[in-house]
């Protein structure tokens, strides 16, 4: 049972929503606990014809062994290192666990999803050594120029659930979505990708997910939050030489409420936070960003609805609304080529009661930074009050004196350089700090 399931926890989130317990609605995470599904039945798939020699591939016996126990127990793959030729879906679990103690090596061609896991209820994924996980070797598809190899991890429809303690590395695309998900609980692992965009960290979509604890490094999406969402809580993210986290890129219809960023740290990556689309319809609203530290970043508080335009979408822009954004600090990279707040709005739905308080940052180079905005209503820097809610054109405003209270600490493990592209990145182990002066929720199952 996790921290949100006690009755007096549920009934405080009844009165409290948001104050609490973040932008969670309710319980997160497996109804049936580890041990109680181990004793229904545990299925490893070395009776399944598995080996872990790296080379006889996993795919079947891993379906046998999901077969075998998808109504109830442990899918077991033990320590050691296993191939996968054949992608596998597995379907309409209720009440059963993966344990992934071996790591998988990626030694098929095809597209799609490596492992996709739907329509499941009551389900856990997760090494009780915290080093199991898998590896993509991505890079044999970027040295081709591709990145439209498969996705390392997809959950679609899958509720009351939690994946943790494992590490994904080098996918060919994407490592690991959550697709129309509810009652989630995210948390202990290491992402670890090539340095280009095209290979996102972790996408997520659905309702009442928790994502905590969490290292991303690659050169795209952190921890993002797509359309449809509501009540998400992403909290102690450590985006190490990463793209940085983002709500987006958003299109026609969005729907977006009820969100939670909260201790975030950004380390060399293109941005500490940003909202992107460009067109689109919809609302996103009530949606907090707070205690963000960030060092070395291109762009840091970036809302752009006119972002990519061969990403354009039908209508006149997704309406931003009761959006906040609290206790920044830390440096930018250049604060004169990409001042640290910019809220670039959409002409056609002005941003309304936008909040930015608390916020000290200042640039690494230069002695200047500036802030703009466009289109954009509230309290804060360079934006407008008032109610007529119009649209007007960018306008910067630039400083040249460090604010007060920007001095952030660093992380031990931010990395010097990236892992490149298309050489072999190596295997991390899973961090037991992802923001400074935090402590993990959870302790590693292998510790």
């Amino acid at each position: 049972m996790r921290l949100y399931d006690s009755p007096l926890c549920l009934a405080l989130l009844a009165l409290l929503p948001g104050l609490v317990f973040g932008q969670l609605s309710g319980s997160v995470g497996p109804l049936t606990s580890r041990s109680a599904k181990a004793g229904k039945k545990t299925c490893n798939v070395l009776d399944y014809d598995a080996k872990a020699d790296n080379s006889t591939d996993l795919g079947p016996p891993l379906l046998a062994a999901f077969n075998a126990c998808k109504a109830g127990g442990v899918v077991v793959v033990p320590s050691g290192n296993y191939a996968l030729a054949t992608w596998q879906t597995l379907s309409g679990g209720n009440a059963w666990a993966l344990q992934l103690d071996g790591m998988i090596y990626r030694t098929g061609t095809a597209g799609g999803n490596m492992i996709f896991i739907e329509h499941s209820t009551d389900f856990e994924l997760f090494s009780s050594t915290s080093k199991g996980g898998v590896q993509g070797n991505g890079y044999t598809f970027h040295a081709q120029g591709s990145i439209t190899g498969p996705r390392i991890l997809r959950l679609y429809a899958v509720t009351s659930f939690s994946v943790h303690d494992i590490v994904l590395v080098d996918a060919p695309a994407f490592h690991f979505v959550m697709d129309t998900c509810t009652n989630g609980e995210v948390y202990n692992m290491a992402i670890r990708g090539g340095d280009h965009g095209g290979l996102d960290g972790v996408d997520v979509w659905g309702t009442n997910i928790w994502i905590h604890d969490v290292e991303v490094t690659n050169k795209d999406e952190c921890v993002t939050v797509k359309s449809p969402a509501s009540h998400i809580l992403v909290e102690d993210i450590y985006c190490n030489w990463s793209g940085g986290c983002a709500i987006g890129s958003l299109g026609t219809g969005t729907n977006i409420s009820n969100v939670q960023y909260r201790n975030v740290y950004t380390w060399s990556s293109n941005q500490m936070m940003m909202i992107k689309s460009n067109g689109g319809s919809g609302t996103v609203q009530s949606v907090t960003f707070e205690n963000f530290i960030g060092h070395g970043n291109a762009y840091s508080l970036n809302i752009d609805q006119y972002w990519s335009s061969e990403s354009t979408q039908d209508g006149n822009g997704v309406q931003l609304s009761d959006i906040t954004f609290s206790n920044w600090k830390g440096t930018e990279a250049s604060g004169s080529a990409r001042g640290p707040i910019r809220v670039i709005c959409a002409d056609g739905a002005p941003c309304t009661s936008i909040s930015i308080s608390n916020f000290a940052m200042w640039t690494e180079s230069g002695s200047s930074q500036w802030y703009a905005c466009r289109s954009a209503y509230g309290s804060g820097y360079c934006l407008r009050s008032g109610s007529s809610h119009t649209s007007y054109a960018a306008s910067t405003t630039t400083v040249s004196s460090a604010p007060s209270g920007y001095s952030a600490p660093t992380m031990a493990a931010d990395l010097k350089t990236a892992f490149g592209f298309t050489t072999s990145i190596p295997i991390p182990t899973i961090p037991t700090s992802f923001y400074p002066g935090a402590t993990p929720v959870s302790k590693l199952l292998g510790s």
